[in-house]
């Protein structure tokens, strides 16, 4: 197999059989992506065990998640530069295999320098996993078995956050926060030794000289930390906030300026000739809208259910494990589908399901709980194989093998983007409208409505007898937690809204997407 860089001819040179040696090797790369997105949710889920036990405060404790998102975020387009120096086998096992050692110093931490520091380091490792798998896809396996081996890769993308909150409970109240890095351990080795065995095929090893341009890649990274600094910190310092401001335009500044030496350049960091093809420009923002979907759902579940009906974190996760069982179900069928139906109306079909998803959890009540919830979720898990599957093959099915990993990169980097975008645009919606609603119920309740105080939890006759007294300090205080919690039911509402919308209109981009008939890939088979 020759690597391509003439244009943007559909690839051809992608192998024609895949064996046991080729599967196994792409299975154990799954296991070490699966692991790295996994991570993720178990720590977001037991933050409050890890700062008590290293004495955090709680000002820095969002730097524990920030840390390894932006790092991430930056590693994931140098996915394509680091393929081409290193080869897809050796990246790969260095990648899962730094990720492994960066999980035994996080677990050996006694501090919170130290703590970020390894963080950092498993981050970056951590990010360039899962768009190697991705582009493995196209380039281990013949077009009849890509649309199986994305389905796989997809189940462990997105079963990952499902089942994180229940293992993140469940290590840390049965053995400590320290398993929830030396979890990683074993599957780190088994997958690095693996894949180092498995993918020994000459085309699992091209490689080739790639200058590094490294104006480009502080430029790159100056972008990608302001921005996710940024949107980190816009919710709760207001978008409007001078240090906000200023990340953000800093990032768009270092982001044209990026794309402008980029595009000049005759070794580019990253290559951006992948937009030229239009199926793959729209399949990013098909990406994105995922990400912010998809994100934004694995944090409003929790977000719900631990501050509206007070769940901990194993029970949440038990909840939560309808989506993922949906998922595993409906994976077969979508293969099935995927070979048959074109992939337009597949992915029509797939967001507008999941926007549906999204919207039927906007009427939610303080007394939503499990069974409330469990059609919602399992309309979402249908869907998201539909949403991640036929995009998938859509924006990198069609490349030369040559563009494949920096296009699986910058595909994989849209979602991480759609997702912090959607965070952030979550947070404030939330923060303002539970603002504007605890504002509301409290001048209602000031002017003795009966109703709403029982609505929120106060018992009628206390509230009665209360009605036209002064109130004093310490009733505010006793009120004021089911204020909020009450505050928290519609705003929460209104950001299963948004997502659902912006879900909803993304279906519309459909009819620019080029049709491709299938019979290329039948004789793509042949």
């Amino acid at each position: 197999m020759v690597a391509r860089s003439d244009g943007l001819a559909m690839g051809t040179d992608a192998p024609h059989t895949a064996g046991i040696a080729e599967w196994c090797g792409f299975a154990l790369m799954c296991l070490g992506m699966f692991m790295a997105i996994l991570d993720i949710q178990i720590v977001a889920t037991s933050l409050p065990a890890i700062q008590t036990a290293l004495g955090i405060s709680p000002e820095q404790m969002s730097w524990v998640q920030t840390a390894y998102l932006t790092a991430e975020i930056v590693a994931i387009p140098l996915t394509g530069f680091l393929t081409a120096r290193l080869g897809m086998r050796w990246l790969f096992v260095g990648a899962v295999s730094l990720f492994t050692l960066a999980s035994i110093g996080c677990a050996q931490s006694h501090g919170f320098t130290a703590l970020i520091a390894w963080r950092v380091v498993q981050g970056f490792a951590g990010g360039t996993l899962i768009p190697s798998v991705f582009a493995a896809v196209f380039l281990l396996f013949p077009p009849r078995s890509q649309g199986l081996a994305t389905t796989i890769a997809g189940v462990a993308a997105v079963l990952a956050p499902t089942i994180g909150p229940i293992a993140g409970g469940w290590l840390t109240q049965t053995l400590s926060w320290h398993w929830l890095f030396r979890v990683n351990i074993a599957p780190g080795v088994i997958a690095a030794i693996g894949a180092a065995l498995a993918l020994r095929h000459a085309r699992h090893n091209l490689r080739h000289h790639r200058a590094i341009d490294l104006i480009a890649l502080v430029l790159l990274a100056a972008a990608l930390v302001s921005l996710q600094l940024g949107l980190k910190d816009a919710p709760t310092l207001g978008w409007d906030a001078p240090r906000v401001l200023a990340l953000l335009a800093g990032a768009a500044l270092c982001g044209v300026g990026f794309v402008w030496r980029t595009v000049r350049s005759p070794c580019p960091l990253v290559e951006l000739r992948c937009f030229f093809d239009r199926n793959f420009a729209v399949g990013c923002v098909f990406s994105f809208a995922l990400g912010f979907g998809l994100f934004g759902s694995t944090y409003l579940m929790p977000f719900f259910l631990g501050l509206v009906r007070e769940h901990g974190p194993l029970r949440i996760g038990e909840i939560m494990l309808v989506t993922g069982v949906a998922q595993l179900l409906t994976a077969p069928l979508a293969v099935w589908l995927e070979r048959r139906v074109e992939p337009r109306l597949l992915t029509a079909f797939g967001f507008a399901l999941f926007a549906a998803g999204l919207l039927m959890s906007c009427r939610q009540t303080a007394q939503t709980d499990f069974h409330q919830m469990i059609a919602p979720q399992i309309v979402r898990g249908v869907a998201i194989m539909f949403c991640l599957l036929p995009p998938t093959r859509m924006a990198l099915g069609r490349l030369p093998d040559a563009l494949v990993p920096d296009a699986s990169g910058v595909f994989n980097l849209m979602r991480n983007i759609g997702g912090a975008i959607g965070l952030a645009l979550i947070d404030t919606t939330i923060f303002t409208r539970a603002a504007h609603e605890g504002a509301a119920i409290g001048d209602r309740l000031r002017a003795g409505d009966v109703s709403t105080a029982v609505s929120i939890g106060i018992p009628r006759d206390s509230f009665l007898e209360q009605r036209g007294q002064p109130i004093d300090d310490f009733t505010v205080e006793m009120i004021r937690p089911l204020v909020e919690k009450a505050a928290l039911v519609p705003a929460i509402n209104a950001a299963w809204l948004l997502a659902g919308v912006l879900t909803a209109v993304t279906v519309l981009l459909v009819v620019f997407v080029r049709r491709v008939g299938r019979d290329c890939d039948s004789a793509a088979d042949q």
